[in-house]
């Protein structure tokens, strides 16, 4: 569930999961778990909104704040680029 949920808020807000789960995990080679979860997203256009709130919660809820450390930074990121874009 948690890498579905990953996954999917990946493709909704046109980010790469596996890079962004490489930058968290360096030392993992091919995440096989991953790949399967990435084969069962949807378009973003088919998708439910995934806050990122909810997102940092399953993270957490599983142990995975190194993973979850890397999507804050995304998020802070995609924060920063809508305030210039709107200012």
């Amino acid at each position: 569930m948690m890498i579905l949920v990953y996954a999917q808020w990946c493709i909704n807000n046109g980010l790469d999961p596996v890079e962004l789960y490489s930058r968290a995990y360096p030392e993992q080679q091919a995440n096989e778990r991953l790949a399967r979860g990435l084969e069962l997203t949807v378009s973003k256009e088919e998708a439910g909104d995934i806050t990122n709130d909810t997102l940092l919660g399953v993270l957490t809820m599983f142990g995975n704040e190194d993973l979850g450390m890397v999507v804050a930074e995304e998020i802070e990121q995609m924060k920063k680029k809508k305030r210039e874009s709107n200012g």
